[in-house]
């Protein structure tokens, strides 16, 4: 099952979590940056700057329970 993880940075640069959410629709073309983020900032209210909100994407292990994390992606550019 696909899930959201949802954080926001506060003033002083510092991350919380502010929950997790499931993915539940059925047709993959409604799913969109703007509306996994419309959660955030539901939760958080609409006085929260967005810019200040993000969402890693992971999967659940509906046997387990067990959250699957995304690799991390890393690019290293040649010094010239």
């Amino acid at each position: 099952m696909i899930a959201y993880t949802f954080y926001w940075i506060d003033e002083r640069e510092r991350v919380h979590f502010i929950g997790l959410l499931p993915e539940r629709r059925r047709r993959p073309e409604r799913i969109t940056k703007e509306s996994v983020m419309n959660f955030g900032t539901t939760i958080l209210g609409d006085n929260v700057d967005r810019n200040n909100i993000f969402f890693i994407r992971v999967t659940i292990d509906e046997g387990t329970g067990e959250i699957i994390w995304p690799k991390p992606y890393v690019e290293f550019k040649e010094a010239v």
